[in-house]
């Protein structure tokens, strides 16, 4: 697996470089924002993940994503930031990114996360997501269903999405707090159960079944 990191902390990017390399990735280096720009655009087919600082010289990495995802650039991004405001968190996902880590982090976590990027399906990601009769547009953050819109929150969307890019998978709870959720809510917690319960009334405007399933004990899955 081949890794492009793009980090302007020289010993940061070295000491990545370093111990991904011990773990068996190929992994390359750029220390500013438009020679990253440029590579990826040329050889964005030759990476199965890239690793973003948020704050790069040139072009930083929130624009990056959304340059990468405007150009159809469906390679996995996990964003390295210093800032651990929600508002941020929010940005990064809405714009593409998989997934974020706040600095500082441990390499175990950093390779975890990695992990699990690597591990999802190697396809393209559609610009319009289309289940059944929901069609789902994250660039205007429009949803319909039977060709009526449906006025969501932005988590109830980021929810939704999340199940249409993994239809007829049973997700569980802990998953959509990992990815959808601040790392500080507590598993135990039933913020995924309302804002669940919440996403699925508004889909049965039209009165058809059920497409969210309560899986008892596990979680969710959209069928």
């Amino acid at each position: 697996m081949r890794i492009l990191i793009v980090e302007d902390e020289k010993k940061l990017a070295d000491a990545l470089v370093t111990g991904l390399t011990k773990k068996g990735y190929a992994v390359d280096a750029i220390h500013d924002g438009m020679t990253a720009h440029k590579r990826i655009s040329l050889n964005h087919v030759d990476y199965d993940l890239v690793i973003l600082d948020l704050m790069l010289p040139g072009m930083d990495g929130l624009a990056l994503t959304k340059s990468m995802r405007e150009s159809s650039i469906t390679t996995p991004i996990l964003i390295l930031t210093a800032r651990d405001e929600t508002n941020t968190k929010v940005d990064l996902l809405t714009a593409g990114a998989d997934d974020y880590l706040v600095k500082p982090f441990s390499f175990d976590e950093l390779n975890a996360r990695i992990q699990a990027l690597l591990r999802r399906p190697n396809e393209s990601i559609p610009t319009v997501l289309t289940f059944h009769d929901v069609v789902l547009n994250p660039a205007n953050h429009i949803v319909t269903k039977d060709g009526k819109q449906i006025n969501l929150t932005l988590k109830e969307f980021m929810l939704l999405e999340y199940f249409m890019r993994h239809p007829n998978v049973v997700i569980n709870r802990e998953e959509l707090l990992t990815h959808l959720w601040d790392f500080n809510y507590s598993s135990f917690s039933n913020v995924v159960d309302v804002h669940v319960k919440n996403l699925r009334k508004k889909l049965s405007i039209t009165g058809d079944k059920n497409l969210l399933e309560t899986i008892r004990g596990v979680g969710y899955r959209f069928v």
